[in-house]
């Protein structure tokens, strides 16, 4: 191993240990942090079970849903699963409070605004807007709930802020099942792309951003892109392989003699890339990592991406970072920005890095946060559910930025810290 590699797996070992000081006082913490929070409900009851609720999601019980959350505090199951799943209170104050607090404490002026799907499997089809779909989860079409989600990262942090859940067209016209689950009569079909736009209508103003992110779900639709064009807003969005451009800096094809000039053919972005030669490619350290640098080789042209209606007007960046696997394989990533073609490969990098990022907010919050470990059926259930889960994982991140600085204060590198915590 070469040294530079063992001085880093060194500090990795030495952020291994953690301070008592880390846990010391965290029941009080998260009282003082679920406050702000619970203030937005009317009624006392319903505070003293936000915060129960809260406190049972980042607990050790092994199915974080509303009957082991009551039994985990020795109450009876009833009130605390009517207060997740039937009672009417807001959801949004605590959302927007959350926003508030994610923009003050993360908020950089190029932060990192992204949109992910996820997907929940799902048995049976009495639960809110489950149906046969793709599930990213299982790698096939099956029994799912989909819902977008919207994060923040900077380079303090990232954490989750919104969600909104995905209807299938079909599933939006059933009233029978929108009626048994509760879904309000305003609730209309919206497609992953408007929702992710309503989300960034109503949050985004709040968190200090430059650039917009998303895999090539959110990038596929050169509609979506055109939208964020129309907003002023600056996105790097993953898209397909079989995504058809047109290099603006390749020469065309030679003149015939007769007609119109010929320019040159619209390409899949992998097979432009597979073209490319060897000292096309510029190596770029992102960010270290738990096993060493994070290193990634990237490409970027001036390009006019195919859209469903035809060629886009609009000149855009297509960048291509290619990073080699554990396994020995390489993965490329091909992504379509509007960015300042001046914009270095490196910044490119850091935001494509952000939106990898995201996949850790929404795994931390299901592994740890009880994010997808709801029971309930109906769609005000699931919006409570989730927004509970949501707080609960941003204090997670509240805890671990806290252990860092201690780490800090006692001469180590610290970057790997145990979100796990028994809060009852």
């Amino acid at each position: 191993m070469e040294r530079r590699f063992e001085v880093r797996l060194e500090r990795l070992m030495d952020d291994a240990v953690l301070e008592p000081e880390v846990f010391r006082g965290m029941l009080g913490r998260l009282e003082r942090f679920v406050d702000p929070f619970v203030e937005q409900l009317k009624r006392r009851k319903q505070r003293q079970h936000a915060w129960e609720y809260v406190a049972g999601l980042l607990s050790d019980v092994e199915r974080k849903n509303a009957e082991s959350i009551a039994y985990h505090h020795d109450q009876d199951r009833q009130p605390l699963q009517k207060f997740v799943g039937q009672l009417p209170w807001d959801y949004g104050p605590l959302l927007a409070e959350l926003t508030r607090q994610v923009g003050a404490e993360l908020g950089e002026a190029d932060g990192v605004l992204v949109f992910d799907p996820s997907a929940f499997a799902k048995k049976g089809n009495d639960s809110v807007a489950v149906d046969r779909q793709w599930c990213g989860r299982l790698g096939k079409i099956d029994n799912c709930q989909v819902a977008v989600y919207m994060a923040y990262a900077s380079r303090k942090e990232h954490a989750l802020i919104d969600m909104r859940l995905y209807f299938s067209k079909e599933w939006a016209r059933d009233k029978r099942r929108r009626k048994k689950c509760g879904v309000p009569r305003e609730v209309r079909f919206r497609t992953r792309h408007q929702l992710a736009l309503e989300m960034l209508a109503q949050r985004g103003a709040m968190l200090p951003h430059a650039w917009i992110a998303g895999d090539d779900e959110m990038g596929r639709s050169s509609t979506f892109r055109r939208d964020l064009r129309g907003l002023g807003e600056r996105y790097l969005l993953n898209v397909p392989s079989n995504t058809l451009v047109r290099d603006l800096d390749a020469p065309p094809p030679p003149y015939a003699g007769r007609g119109r000039y010929p320019k040159s053919p619209f390409t899949r972005v992998d097979h432009w890339c597979a073209a490319l030669p060897a000292n096309a490619w510029t190596t770029i350290e992102v960010r270290d990592g738990e096993k060493g640098p994070l290193v990634v080789e990237g490409v970027k042209v001036r390009v006019l991406a195919r859209t469903e209606r035809g060629p886009d007007a609009s000149e855009e960046v297509l960048v291509i970072f290619r990073e080699r696997q554990e396994d020995g394989t390489i993965k490329h990533d091909y992504s379509l920005s509007n960015g300042p073609w001046e914009t270095p490969l490196s910044e490119f990098a850091r935001v494509a890095k952000a939106e990898h990022r995201v996949e850790e907010c929404l795994q931390r919050a299901k592994s740890e946060a009880g994010l997808a470990d709801y029971q309930v059926r109906t769609w005000i259930g699931w919006h409570h559910h989730q927004t509970l889960s949501l707080i609960a994982a941003w204090f997670l991140t509240q805890e671990k930025r806290r252990g860092e600085k201690i780490h800090s204060s006692h001469h180590r590198a610290s970057r790997s810290f145990d979100h796990r915590l028994v809060a009852a």
